[in-house]
């Protein structure tokens, strides 16, 4: 069943009123943000998802809402997994508390039209050929069996490709100025360290949407399901950080399980021909492998210390951008 161009309509205004009141009513200046207001934040988002899930059980019957809360579990999770890299991200370059939201906020709207963009493209390729679903497959199936094998590495940021090119390409600031990208200065227009956060948590964005872009594809191969429990799940994403930032390394053994929701994902994208698994049991395998993982993490780091402020997290290394103060990049 096709979903009416209303709805599709519908949808997009309601989630750009959403982040419209976001920037434009609730967080209009730059300021900190509370682990109180993110859990809240964070409620509503889920409340506001689930709610919209109940609707498609209601409309679109039992099998599309068990499709949209497993597709939603799955991207949701994954999510999860990407607020580690988006901490070390701040904690290199020493970004303020209350220059993150903004940086977030950008960041994560390039990130709906990036997942838009392989959605719509990759529902394209496995209804004109469907033997690309194996390719899909696979690609996870590796993708969990690597991520396992390195699960305990941390990214080098300080060496990343895409930091280096821009750092040589770019004319920038040494420091940062407010939450803005670019500046003036006689005449000469340059970007500030705020643009380059936001490019490698664009890049790293779209190196997690590779993965959970096929892997929502094992569920269903209806684009308006994909589309939606994709854009909930990262509407999500930007509170989810400020509430889970401080314990997120408390969650020592989520990875693990994400690694194994991937090499089931994989494996019942292979053996889709063979075997159909039902929708319920792919929901209840994800939620049992993500809530067993995230229960026995917090019970294994139950006794450990809180981690300092991610904004300070880099003092010492290399370049590191604070306070802002006039100066021009080499």
């Amino acid at each position: 069943m096709e979903t009416s161009p209303l709805i599709w309509i519908g949808f997009n205004a309601f989630i750009l009123v959403l982040l419209a009141f976001d920037l434009g009513v609730f967080n209009r200046r730059p300021r900190q943000i509370t682990v109180r207001e993110a859990l809240i934040a964070s409620a509503c988002y889920i409340t506001i998802a689930f709610t919209f899930n109940a609707g498609i059980y209601w409309f679109m019957g039992m099998e599309k809402g068990l499709e949209f809360t497993t597709g939603y579990l799955i991207e949701w999770s994954l999510s999860v997994d990407n607020i580690f890299v988006m901490a070390m991200i701040f904690g290199h370059f020493a970004v303020p508390p209350a220059f993150q939201h903004r940086v977030l906020f950008w960041g994560i709207l390039g990130a709906l039209v990036m997942r838009a963009i392989l959605i719509f493209a990759g529902t394209a390729l496995i209804h004109e050929f469907h033997w690309t679903i194996y390719i899909f497959g696979a690609f996870l199936l590796f993708t969990g069996i690597k991520m396992m094998l390195a699960s305990d590495e941390e990214p080098d940021l300080e060496n990343n490709r895409i930091m280096r090119f821009v750092r040589k390409r770019v004319k920038m600031t040494d420091t940062y100025e407010g939450t803005k990208f670019f500046v003036r200065r006689n005449g000469v227009l340059l970007a500030t360290p705020m643009l380059l956060v936001l490019i490698m948590i664009e890049a790293t964005d779209l190196m997690f949407a590779l993965d959970s872009v096929p892997a929502i594809f094992a569920v269903t191969d209806d684009p308006f399901i994909v589309y939606t429990s994709n854009v909930f799940a990262i509407l999500g994403l930007r509170s989810l950080y400020f509430a889970l930032a401080g314990i997120i390394h408390r969650f020592s053994y989520l990875k693990y399980g994400l690694s194994l929701v991937l090499v089931f994902i994989g494996t019942k994208m292979i053996l889709i021909d063979i075997w159909k698994v039902p929708t319920a049991l792919a929901l209840g395998v994800t939620a049992t492998l993500i809530g067993g993982s995230i229960v026995l993490s917090l019970i294994k780091t139950r006794n450990d210390p809180p981690l300092p402020d991610p904004a300070h997290e880099s003092e010492g290394k290399p370049r590191v951008y604070s306070q802002p103060q006039p100066g021009i990049a080499e």
